[in-house]
C-alpha cells in the first residue's frame, strides 16, 4: 500500500486529492514537534497561567478563567455547541481532503495537541470512517468552526460517520474498526477546530481539476475548430511571444499539436474567411487567462495547507493568539478560481453554439441534424449550456467580499471562504457539463466534416427541401494528430455514437460526462497525450 508521510510542510495539493487507499502517518519530525509543543501547555496549566484558549474560554468569552480540573468538560461541551452546521453533508471525497489538512496543521507542532489525538485522527483516514460535516455554517473565521467540530466529534465518540458505506454514531463506527474514542484535555478542542481546512480542502480538490478540466477545454475546442472550418494561424509562437502570458503559450502550444497535420484545415486553406471568431481564436488568450488563476490558486493553497492555523499558536518560548485561523488569502482565491471555470465555460458554450447554429456552422446542417424538422439534434443542449453559464455569473457573484460579525462583535471581519468554496465546486460540476455538451456536438459536427455520415438529408426526406447552406461541408479529410485521437475515443472506445435521429438528450449527455470525469489511464485525455504528448 502507497504512504503519505506527513510532517506539516511538505504536502501536496495531488497528495490531499488522492489519498483514498493510502496509508497516512506523521514523519519522526512531527512525532517530537507535537509532543514538545504538548509539553509547554502542560506546564502553563501546571502554573495554572492565564492563557486564552488553554486556560480561558473561547471567542466572547475569552476573559472567563477555567480551572485546569474543568478542562475535560470545556472540551466536550466546546464540540457539541460549535458542531451547528446545517445542510448536505461534504462528499467523501472533500471529508477525507479536510481530515488530511487537520492532521497536517497539527503535525507542525504548534498546537499544543497531544499525539495519540493526532494519530486518532489518522486512523480515521486509514480505516476510511469518514465523519458527516454539514457543509453549510461556516463564516471563514474563526476559520471553519462547525465543520471541523463535526470532524471532531467522532474522535470522542460522538456525532455521526459513514464506516463501510453505512452511517453510525461516532462512537459505534470507531468500535466496529477496533478503535478507542479519545478524551480531550485542554486546548485540544481548540487545536482541533480552528483552522481554515474545509476551505482549503475545497480548493485542493478545485485545483486540481481545474488543471485537468483546461487540458479537456483545449482538446474539445480543437476539436471544435476542425468541425467549423478554422484556422490555426492564430495559435502561431510569434503570436504568443510577444505577449508571453504562460498560461496563453501553453494553450496556444497544446492547440497546435492538437490540430498538426490536419488533412481537414488543409483542404479549405484558400478558403475566402479571413479569421474565426473570438471563440475560436482567441482561444489561447481566454483558456490562459484561466490557467494563471489556477496556478495563483495553486501557490496560494498550496502555502494554506501546510501552515498552522489555528490559535493560540504555541512556540517554544510563549503561547501568543494571533490571526492566521482567518480564510481571507484562500477565500480570495477561491472566489478567483470560480471565475476562471465560469469563463472557460463561456467561451465553451460559444462554440459549441457555433456549430449548432447554420448561420454560423459554414455549412454543417441546423443544429447539426440531418432531418431538421422531424428532429431537434443539439438544439435544446444548446439552451442547456446557455442556463448552465447563466447560472455560473449568478454563483460568480463574490464571497469573500462580505462579512458579517460574529460571537458579540468579537469576531467582527470574517472571510467567507468556505461558501466561496462551495459556490466554486458549483460552477466547476456546470462546466463539466457544458464541456460535455460541446463534445458532443464538436463529434456530431466531426461526423459530418470527415464523411463518416452524410452531410446532407436524403433526397426526399421530409425536411430537406427546406435546407439551405451556403457552403458544402468539406468531407472525407482527417482531422490533425491529436483531435483524431480525441475523435476515436468518443465514437470508438466511449461508443458513443452519431446521432442520427433525436435520442433522450440527457443520457447523451450524462454519457459525455463520463469521459469529462474520467481520469483513468485508459481517459480521454490519457489517449490524446499518447497521440501528441503530454498537454502542458
Amino acid at each position: 500500500m502507497a504512504t503519505i508521510q506527513i510532517d506539516g510542510n511538505t504536502l501536496t495539493i495531488e497528495d490531499v486529492a488522492d489519498n483514498l487507499g493510502k496509508h497516512i502517518t506523521l514523519t519522526d519530525e512531527a512525532n517530537a514537534a507535537i509532543k514538545a509543543s504538548r509539553q509547554i501547555v502542560e506546564d502553563y496549566l501546571q502554573k495554572r497561567t492565564v492563557v486564552y484558549g488553554i486556560t480561558t474560554g473561547f471567542g466572547k468569552f475569552k476573559d472567563v478563567y477555567i480551572a485546569p480540573e474543568d478542562s475535560e468538560e470545556l472540551q466536550r461541551n466546546f464540540l457539541l455547541s460549535h458542531s451547528a452546521g446545517v445542510g448536505e453533508p461534504f462528499d467523501q471525497k472533500t471529508t477525507r481532503a479536510i481530515t488530511l489538512l487537520r492532521a497536517n496543521a497539527l503535525a507542525k507542532g504548534y498546537s499544543g495537541i497531544r499525539l495519540p489525538v493526532v494519530e486518532l485522527l489518522l486512523q480515521l483516514l486509514n480505516h476510511e470512517i469518514h465523519p458527516i460535516i454539514p457543509q453549510q455554517g461556516s463564516v471563514g473565521a474563526s476559520g471553519d468552526l462547525a465543520p471541523l467540530s463535526h470532524l471532531a466529534l467522532v474522535l470522542v465518540g460522538l456525532g455521526k460517520a459513514s464506516y463501510k458505506g453505512e452511517i453510525m454514531s461516532g462512537g459505534e463506527a470507531l468500535a466496529k474498526a477496533g478503535l478507542e474514542p479519545v478524551v480531550l484535555q485542554a486546548k485540544e478542542a481548540l487545536a482541533l477546530t480552528n483552522g481554515t481546512q474545509a476551505m482549503a480542502a475545497m480548493g485542493c480538490l478545485l485545483v486540481a481539476e481545474a488543471e485537468r478540466l483546461a487540458k479537456l477545454a483545449d482538446i474539445i475546442g480543437a476539436m471544435t475548430v476542425e468541425a467549423q472550418l478554422g484556422s490555426m494561424t492564430a495559435f502561431c509562437r510569434e503570436i504568443q511571444m510577444v505577449r508571453p502570458h504562460p498560461g496563453q503559450k501553453a494553450s496556444a502550444d497544446n492547440l497546435t499539436r492538437l490540430l498538426a497535420n490536419s488533412e481537414l484545415m488543409e483542404s479549405h486553406k484558400y478558403c475566402p474567411m479571413v479569421q474565426d471568431a473570438y471563440s475560436l481564436r482567441c482561444m489561447p488568450q481566454v483558456h490562459g487567462a484561466s490557467r494563471h488563476a489556477f496556478a495563483h490558486a495553486r501557490e496560494v493553497i498550496t502555502c494554506e495547507i501546510n501552515s498552522a492555523t489555528d490559535n493560540p499558536l504555541v512556540f517554544e518560548d510563549k503561547v501568543v493568539s494571533g490571526g492566521n485561523f482567518h480564510g481571507q488569502p484562500v477565500a480570495l482565491v477561491l472566489d478567483y478560481l470560480g471565475l476562471a471555470l465560469a469563463e472557460l465555460a463561456n467561451i465553451s458554450e460559444r462554440r459549441l453554439e457555433r456549430l449548432v447554429n447554420p448561420a454560423l456552422s459554414n455549412g454543417l446542417p441546423a443544429f447539426l441534424t440531418q432531418a431538421g424538422g422531424l428532429n431537434s439534434g443539439f438544439m435544446i443542449a444548446q439552451y442547456t449550456a446557455a442556463a448552465l453559464v447563466s447560472e455560473n455569473k449568478v454563483l460568480c457573484h463574490p464571497a469573500s467580499c462580505d462579512s458579517i460579525p460574529t460571537s458579540a462583535n468579537q469576531e467582527d471581519h470574517v472571510s467567507m471562504g468556505t461558501i466561496a468554496g462551495r459556490k466554486a465546486l458549483s460552477i466547476l460540476k456546470n462546466l463539466k457539463h457544458v464541456l460535455a455538451i460541446e463534445l458532443l456536438c464538436a463529434a456530431q459536427g466531426l461526423d459530418l466534416r470527415t464523411g463518416k455520415v452524410a452531410a446532407l438529408p436524403h433526397a426526399g426526406h421530409k425536411g430537406a427541401e427546406d435546407l439551405r447552406v451556403s457552403a458544402a461541408p468539406k468531407q472525407g479529410f482527417r482531422p490533425g494528430k491529436g483531435v483524431d485521437a480525441a475523435y476515436k475515443y468518443i465514437r470508438e472506445t466511449a461508443k458513443i455514437p452519431h446521432l442520427d435521429k433525436d435520442r433522450a438528450m440527457s443520457e447523451e449527455i450524462e454519457r459525455a460526462l463520463a469521459i469529462i470525469d474520467d481520469t483513468s489511464s485508459q481517459s480521454l485525455l490519457a489517449s490524446v497525450e499518447a497521440s501528441v504528448g503530454p498537454l502542458l
